[in-house]
């Protein structure tokens, strides 16, 4: 019996984590009637929240839902790519969706997902935006500029407008959890891995509770993350910054310890 893993990384989602889980139901329901022979479960991790997404956690997982919960819980906030990270390694299934619990990923496209991995020579789906509806114009600009930039000085297939939102097979899971990396960029991980994407664009869809926890600084951090970890073109120009920069001497004076210069 195939099972399907959705790892939810939460971060201050007290409001919105008991919506998604809802919407979830709904989903699992539909496929489990359609496909009686697949399962589910949700590994929810939370990411040292300030609010009560913890107790939110422990009290779902006691309700009745059409799947397991299993929740975890960092002592602080380590960050989403630690969260995700987590979930990845707790989750046992044949598939396994990553996804935010603030309904920008919507569950509902997990049934197209599951149908295009039984269906077609895929290796995962993957989800893309195809507007930024919604964003500040100076977030959506820096946001292109990053994806151009990134393309250009690195191997790794980063579509521009991707989400962490995907449905992998298996090999592809513990391909991405035997990279060990503690400063992680997933979305350049997921097209390092090198495994056969199929993107599933849709249109931007608004948080359904509370704010963003990505300010623009915290963004500008992430993405200069991912080009260091995902390119050498800052260790070269580094490298070639400080020959510019390196002191010159005049190759004929030398001076010995306690003497004038020399003239060679």
């Amino acid at each position: 019996m195939p099972l399907i893993s959705i790892v939810v990384p939460c971060y201050n989602e007290q409001e919105s984590l008991p919506i998604f889980l809802k919407e979830l139901d709904g989903v699992v329901h539909a496929m489990t009637q359609t496909h009686p022979d697949i399962s589910f479960e949700a590994v929810l991790v939370d990411d040292g929240s300030a609010d009560a997404t913890l107790t939110v956690m422990k009290a779902e997982s006691a309700a009745s839902h059409p799947y397991a919960i299993h929740w975890y819980s960092f002592s602080r906030n380590f960050g989403k790519e630690a969260a995700l990270f987590a979930g990845l390694q707790h989750a046992k299934g044949d598939y396994v969706a990553t996804m935010d619990a603030d309904m920008q990923d919507p569950p509902s496209l997990l049934p197209q997902m599951y149908e295009i991995l039984q269906t077609e020579d895929y290796d995962n789906v993957a989800t893309r935006r195809t507007t930024r509806e919604g964003e500040p114009p100076i977030r959506s600009f820096c946001a292109r500029m990053f994806y151009k930039i990134i393309n250009r000085i690195s191997k790794a297939d980063i579509v521009d407008g991707a989400r962490d939102f995907r449905l992998m097979k298996r090999p592809m899971v513990n391909a991405i959890i035997s990279m060990g990396e503690y400063n992680r960029f997933s979305k350049g991980i997921y097209g390092w891995v090198g495994f056969k994407t199929k993107w599933l664009p849709y249109v931007n869809v608004n948080r359904v509770a509370g704010e963003t926890k990505w300010s623009f600084w915290s963004l500008l951090l992430y993405s200069i993350d991912g080009i260091v970890a995902f390119s050498t073109a800052p260790l070269s120009l580094a490298a070639l910054t400080g020959i510019v920069f390196l002191p010159h001497r005049h190759p004929g004076i030398y001076r010995y310890p306690g003497q004038n210069a020399c003239l060679g």
